[in-house]
C-alpha cells in the first residue's frame, strides 16, 4: 500500500523548454531545461559546471510558458520570476534538478487549461496587457 500523500494543490504542466537563470551571488546566467511548472512554482534540471545552487538561494529565472487553445493551438507567453531554491536533488554525477517557488505567482495555472478559443483570446489580452510579469 503506497503511504504516499500528494501535497500538491493544483495540476503541474509538464514541458521540456530552456529556462535561463541566474543566483544573486554571481550573477552568471546559466540555462537549464523546464520539468514542470504550477502558478507558484517550477522543477527545472541543469548541469552545475560554475554555479552550485543550495536550498533557499535566491534566483530569478527567465521561461516561456505554452498557453493552449483549440485544436492543438498555443501561444507562448514569458515570465521572468524571482524566487527561491525549494529543494534541489542531484539526478545522477552531472545532473541536477531545482525545484524554485516563486516569489510572485502567475496570472494563471499553467496545468490546468481548458480555454476555448474565446478564453483563450481574452486571457491572451489579459497577459499582454501586464508586460512586467
Amino acid at each position: 500500500m503506497d503511504s504516499h500523500t500528494e501535497l500538491r494543490t493544483e495540476n503541474r504542466l509538464l514541458y521540456h523548454w530552456p529556462i535561463w537563470f541566474t543566483d544573486e551571488s554571481s550573477g552568471e546566467f546559466m540555462q537549464g531545461q523546464v520539468v514542470n511548472i504550477s502558478s507558484e512554482a517550477i522543477a527545472f534540471t541543469f548541469y552545475p559546471t560554475e554555479i552550485s545552487l543550495f536550498p533557499n538561494q535566491h534566483i530569478t529565472a527567465h521561461f516561456s510558458v505554452p498557453i493552449c487553445g483549440l485544436g492543438g493551438s498555443f501561444a507562448v507567453r514569458n515570465f521572468t520570476r524571482e524566487g527561491f531554491a525549494y529543494r534541489i536533488d542531484q539526478i545522477n554525477k552531472v545532473l541536477h534538478r531545482v525545484i524554485t517557488q516563486f516569489s510572485e505567482p502567475l496570472p494563471f495555472r499553467p496545468g490546468e487549461q481548458t480555454y476555448n478559443e474565446a478564453d483563450m483570446m481574452a486571457l491572451l489580452q489579459i497577459l499582454s496587457s501586464q508586460k512586467g510579469s
